[in-house]
């Protein structure tokens, strides 16, 4: 076994400019993404039986077709359906925001019904009306009790966040890959990519165990 990490020395500034695409892409997945997941959750716990049959349908799609199917769609098809020349970036946020909105509902749907009923019922008492329950008393509770759930997706949507370089989006994989094929080296790019992405998680997981600690003492 020969390895040859010399070689890929001056290609790392562009494998590790792909960080900034990850970071970049995760970020606008994750905020477009969260905000229809609450939408969705509160839909499913709604007395409106349609809206919960839709937000139910929704998650099923979802969560019950491989994600690589569903950006292929979002990418291919979007041109020839909308005559729409969708870039990668494009595709690869839609994407992942609506597959990531199926399964953020869930886990926040979980943490809202987990809260006890007669907290619901004391609002209503002192005159709180539904939206200002869930905004100030409802919500708030949840979000710390889901909190290390919801740093899990977001953990994973950063690692899928690889799939964006099977469309050709300039990641930190694809730059690896890139670099792979000039150089006939795979395991010295493949390995800086690796070694990117656990990084990245480690950041999430510290930031997201400091959090816990705060919301703890808060």
């Amino acid at each position: 076994m020969s390895l040859h990490f010399e070689s890929i020395i001056p290609s790392l500034p562009f494998i590790l400019e792909g960080i900034g695409v990850t970071i970049k892409f995760t970020t606008f997945s994750l905020l477009c993404g969260l905000p229809l997941g609450i939408l969705l959750a509160l839909a499913k716990i709604s007395h409106q039986y349609i809206l919960r049959w839709l937000a139910e349908a929704y998650t099923s799609i979802f969560r019950g077709t491989p994600l690589l199917v569903q950006l292929f769609i979002f990418y291919f098809a979007t041109p020839q359906i909308t005559g729409y020349a969708i870039t990668t970036f494009e595709a690869g946020v839609l994407t992942f925001s609506l597959n990531s909105a199926a399964y953020s509902s869930e886990i926040i749907r979980a943490g809202i019904q987990a809260i006890d009923k007669g907290q619901w019922d004391a609002a209503f008492v002192l005159g709180l009306s539904y939206g200002q329950t869930l905004r100030t008393i409802i919500l708030p509770q949840a979000v710390r009790n889901i909190l290390p759930a919801l740093i899990n997706e977001i953990v994973d949507l950063l690692k899928e966040s690889a799939l964006i370089s099977t469309i050709g989006e300039a990641d930190l994989l694809r730059r690896s890959q890139i670099v792979a094929s000039e150089k006939y080296l795979f395991f010295e790019p493949l390995l800086v990519a690796a070694i990117g992405y656990y990084i990245m998680v480690m950041v999430v997981s510290l930031v997201a165990k400091t959090l816990e600690r705060k919301l703890r003492h808060a």
